[in-house]
């Protein structure tokens, strides 16, 4: 390492705190110039927040950042900006009602004004084509692919002629073949002098791209930077979940969490074929287009007792929709819902609940609980809404049974009376499954049900899903990580555009499922 050039960015005792929680700790690190660095670790590690502060936007408590030697003001935007500094946030920030040139201006100026669109678009078209962004420049934001609305925002950040490239997570939303794309751009950028900084979480993807790796965890330094030839994705692994952790997991979980995990020939032992009544039928769904997401187009699916099936896809095509009409929330345009052999197409939420439909919803901190309720209140919203309005609600009784549960479940807790926002990812998700996940179950919808989770709550959440199959629950989970997919799924099903545009069996073909992710291939079995 001593012979790679200068520092393009550096970090002096970096500490941030937001209150009483300690989100980096004393970190120090350099990153030499015109190299590709990874910045790893579990979710919560602090790998945003060091992003967030090397850009300017999050002021540390204590420590200095330097960019080509010199020391630049913390907490100012503008200041790191002007240094050579840009930061591409994992969720875009481009309007998405704008079209590609008027998104570019508005992201290089900040402002608006009195353009021509064909002006607009001449002004724009050199120094998008010059990053290998083929775009049509007067299409809307909106109306664009993931991949190429990354591109535009990389194209945005370097209109600066940046020096220092921030990429957040940006590998979190895109198919195997938008990850080949964005490496390739990576590239092309390093050859013309960029310094370029990803934060990730999957071994996998570090070891394909990185000169160098950091890794951080519970807010500090473990090492790094460290020249990923002289590292071993085991050594990677151990540094990234501690070996304290790493030993209570399985080596197929644990391969699962950091993106290392290949597919063998005992997957296929998993699956068998399972007789028996369906679960969830869905024959023909559609539904109309509202505001809520893109609108389901003929999806057929099948999910039987002792079945996980896995939903692949990149976001936005149709999953939310999916578990919306599954749950009785989408208004249907045609087709039929079957749920434990009840026909349930006209039937509310609560008719669907007390069959035995059971949700993990996408947003937990929403969707899943009143942060400012207690625990209690929490627990018990499923046996207060499907109990008759007449039932007499005994507090101490329905306290004492949380209390029960949420210990059965390994929550870490002070007493129920607690307001459920006081409580980690972690521990709100498992009240959520203590609330959802009972012996009555007969369909449980598990969506994004690891995201923001660190590994042990991530492998928590696993076993309960696989305990919940072994029982004989259907499980339909949808995931953004084929590595959690294909982790615990027996089958995969893949959505684009409001279709089901594939359907796998373990063991699982990467290239395959994301080619049907994509559109490459249409309406697969394998």
């Amino acid at each position: 390492m001593s012979n790679l050039p200068k520092s393009a960015l550096e970090c002096r005792d970096v500490t941030v705190k937001f209150g009483d929680v300690t989100a980096l700790s004393d970190v120090s690190v350099a990153f030499a110039a015109g190299q590709i660095h990874a910045v790893v670790g579990q979710n919560g590690a602090g790998k945003t927040t060091f992003a967030r502060v090397t850009a300017g936007l999050v002021s540390p408590t204590t420590g200095a950042v330097d960019v080509m030697g010199r020391k630049i003001r913390t907490g100012h935007v503008g200041e790191s900006r002007a240094a050579g500094v840009e930061l591409v946030h994992q969720s875009f920030a481009l309007p998405p009602s704008f079209t590609v040139a008027e998104a570019m201006e508005f992201g290089a100026t900040g402002k608006g004004g009195i353009y021509s669109r064909k002006g607009l678009a001449d002004k724009w078209r050199a120094h998008l084509a010059a990053l290998d962004v083929q775009v049509d420049l007067n299409k809307h934001i909106r109306d664009l692919p993931i991949e190429t609305q990354q591109g535009i925002e990389i194209a945005r950040a370097l209109v600066t002629d940046a020096r220092v490239l921030i990429l957040d997570e940006p590998t979190a939303v895109l198919s195997p073949a938008g990850i080949e794309m964005l490496f390739a751009r990576v590239r092309r950028l390093k050859e013309r002098g960029v310094t370029v900084i990803l934060v990730l979480h999957k071994i996998r993807e570090v070891l394909g791209i990185a000169d160098t790796v950091t890794v951080l965890r519970g807010g500090r330094k473990v090492e790094g930077p460290l020249d990923i030839a002289d590292v071993s994705a085991e050594r990677l692994a151990n540094l990234i979940v501690g070996d304290g952790i790493a030993k209570t997991l399985g080596q197929q979980d644990r391969d699962a969490v950091v993106g290392t995990r290949a597919a063998s020939g005992e997957d296929a032992d998993r699956y068998s074929e399972i007789s028996g009544p369906t679960v969830l039928a869905m024959r023909a769904v559609s539904t109309r287009p509202d505001n809520e997401g893109i609108a389901l187009d003929g999806i057929d699916l099948d999910i039987r007792p002792g079945e996980i099936v896995g939903i692949a896809g990149v976001e936005g095509n149709g999953q939310k929709t999916l578990v919306r009409a599954i749950s009785a929330l989408a208004d249907l345009a045609g087709g039929a819902i079957g749920l434990a052999g009840h026909d349930v197409t006209t039937q509310p939420l609560a008719n669907r609940r007390a069959i035995g439909l059971r949700i993990i919803p996408f947003e937990r901190n929403v969707e899943g609980l009143s942060l400012t309720s207690s625990l209690w209140q929490n627990w018990s919203a499923r046996q207060l809404l499907e109990g008759s309005l007449l039932r007499t609600i005994r507090p101490a009784a329905i306290r004492e049974a949380c209390d029960r549960s949420l210990k059965e479940w390994s929550v870490h807790y002070h007493t129920c009376g607690q307001r459920a926002g006081s409580l980690s990812g972690g521990n709100a998700q498992k009240v959520i499954f203590a609330r959802e996940v009972d012996a009555d179950a007969k369909l449980i919808i598990a969506a994004q049900p690891t995201r923001g989770l660190d590994i042990g709550a991530t492998a928590f959440v696993w076993q309960a899903l696989r305990r919940a199959r072994d029982g004989g629950a259907a499980v339909l989970l949808i995931s953004s990580d084929l590595d959690e997919l294909f982790d615990i799924s027996d089958r995969v099903a893949v959505m684009l555009s409001g279709r089901i545009n594939g359907e796998f069996r373990a063991p699982f073909d990467i290239a395959a499922v994301g080619a049907a992710m994509t559109g490459a291939t249409a309406r697969v079995r394998a």
